[in-house]
Formats: C-alpha cells, sequence, structure tokens
C-alpha cells in the first residue's frame, strides 16, 4: 500500500510503500476514503508549534516518531477485521475517532481518552489517513456515517468534535452572545454547531474581510475586524459590557489579546486553534474579574 509520510520535519510529506498489514485482534483495516487536512498536519510536518519568544515545542520529545503517516480526519471503509472484532463487518463506511489513548490510565479508564498521557493518536503517534490504508485498534473508535458523504464527515473527526468540545464550556450559550474567533474552516463548523445546539448568537472576529462576509452569511448575528486596534472595545460594546464566552480558533498572540480583553467580569475564554505565540497578562485583574481562560 501507498502512504505519504513524514520522515524528515520540514521536508515535504513522502511517498512510501509497504505491504497491506493484517488486523489482529480487535484491529480493524479500513480503505480509505476520505483524509481531511488540517492546520495541525502543517505544525505535525514541522516537527514543533510556536511557544513565542522564540521558544518552540518539539513534538518528538512529545513522542512523535518517523516515519509516520499523518491524517486524523478519516472516513474508510472495513475491508478486514480482526477475531475480536465486534460490531463491524466488511463493506460499512466509518469515521474514524483519532483521539486514542493508551486504554489503561486513570483518564482513559473514566472516557477521557484525550486526557492521556500516551496518545496513540492516529495521525500523529500512529499512522494516519494519508495512505490507501489505515488501521483502527477497536471497533469502539469507529462510527457509522450513514448516508453522509465521507468527503463532508471527515472533518468531523477534528473540527467537529474540538468546536463541539469548546461550545460545550461555554455556559452562557444559550442566553448570551458567544464570540468567535476565526472564520476558516473551524469558524463555520463552529457557527453550524453553534445554531444546532440552540446557541443565543454569534458575534465572528476576523482579519480577513472575505471570512467575515462568509461569517454573516453564515449565520452570524454581527462581525468584527480582528486586526482593528479597537476590536475588543467592538465586542465588549455589542454584549453590553464585554463578552461571557469567547473561543478563539486561531490561538495567535494577536487573537488571544483580542479574546482575553474582550471578556466581562466572570467571562470564559476558550482557546482551541494552535497558529502559536504567547500572551502577557497582568495578574490581579484575573482574580479581580473572576475571569476564566481555559
Amino acid at each position: 500500500m501507498r502512504m505519504f509520510q513524514v520522515c524528515v520535519c520540514g521536508q515535504p510529506l513522502q511517498l512510501n510503500e509497504q505491504p497491506t498489514p493484517q488486523p489482529r485482534g480487535s484491529e480493524v483495516l479500513l480503505k480509505v476514503l476520505a483524509a481531511g487536512v488540517c492546520h495541525s498536519d502543517i505544525h505535525l510536518a514541522e516537527g514543533w508549534f510556536d511557544l513565542g519568544g522564540g521558544k518552540k515545542l518539539s513534538l518528538a520529545d512529545r513522542g512523535m516518531k518517523l516515519p509516520v503517516t499523518l491524517g486524523h480526519e478519516n472516513v474508510g471503509e472495513v475491508v478486514a477485521v480482526g477475531p475480536d472484532a465486534k460490531g463491524v463487518k466488511v463493506g460499512d463506511k466509518r469515521l474514524a475517532h483519532p483521539w486514542i489513548g493508551c486504554g489503561t490510565c486513570q483518564p482513559c479508564q473514566r472516557g477521557e481518552e484525550n486526557l492521556c498521557r500516551a496518545m496513540r493518536s492516529l495521525g500523529v503517534f500512529s499512522n494516519g489517513g494519508y495512505a490507501d490504508y489505515m488501521m483502527v485498534p477497536h471497533p469502539r473508535y469507529l462510527f457509522d456515517i450513514g448516508d453522509l458523504s465521507p468527503a463532508r464527515t471527515a472533518p468531523l473527526a477534528c473540527s467537529g468534535v474540538t468546536t463541539f468540545g469548546a461550545l460545550n464550556k461555554i455556559p452562557t450559550l444559550k442566553t448570551e452572545p458567544t464570540v468567535i474567533i476565526g472564520a476558516g474552516g473551524l469558524g463555520l463548523m463552529c457557527l453550524a454547531l453553534h445554531k444546532a445546539m440552540g446557541g443565543h448568537s454569534a458575534i465572528v472576529v476576523d482579519i480577513d474581510p472575505v471570512k467575515r462576509e462568509a461569517a454573516k452569511k453564515a449565520g452570524a448575528k454581527a462581525v468584527v475586524d480582528g486586526s482593528a486596534a479597537n476590536a475588543s472595545q467592538h465586542v465588549i460594546d455589542m454584549t453590553n459590557g464585554g463578552a461571557w464566552g469567547v473561543i478563539d480558533l486561531v490561538g495567535s498572540s494577536q487573537s488571544a489579546r483580542v479574546g482575553y480583553d474582550s471578556l466581562i467580569k466572570g467571562g470564559k475564554y476558550v482557546i482551541v486553534g494552535l497558529y502559536g505565540g504567547d500572551l502577557t497578562v497582568s495578574l490581579p485583574p484575573i482574580p479581580m474579574s473572576e475571569a476564566c481562560p481555559r
């Protein structure tokens, strides 16, 4: 089978070939039908995340071993199953949940594998979907997509679950406006889920006028130019004193400054994006305002 792998960080993906693996135990082999490209894949190919101030977070230090096949947003067709794999059969089309833990630590045992310190995430710490075939360790990580298109469904494994998780962290979702920073793929996914979850209204912040227009067409109540010097003040004015909930889908120094400065007393700021950078904040206002960065 063919696979596109990171063999040397900072260099283009390399096309390699190896025999198609055969599932053992509870493993399930998928023929990849669709594999999304996430912005995180760029960081993974580079091998590091920007921590600001010239500092870097090395993915090799976090356990990523090369070569590795990228791709953590995947839909595939079941082509083979191990003898202990129950609940799936050859021909099924499934979305693969990529955030796989060790299965034995306390977070994994209580159903929070995303908090595992020994992750086996597809496309990060084990081979992902930029290949003809992909192995999934257990059927519990596979979800029936019904009649949905594989290409439309694959991003749900990352942009879908991350924005859904972020929205669930906003306690005022249904009673106050939610500020969404970033109107790219994540932002538009977040807008769609915000509406589906009965969100009160959404104010979208982005530096790109084309993306701000896309956000308005997707249902945003208002948009703000994130590059404006008074962007936070615009948000404060629109929310009658500050935002109760801000979801930052960019995660840069600039977006973090806008998001944090837009909060009302008791507001909550949730960072999802991994663009990189740092944020310097004064400490006394944090307990004074009961602001909650997350």
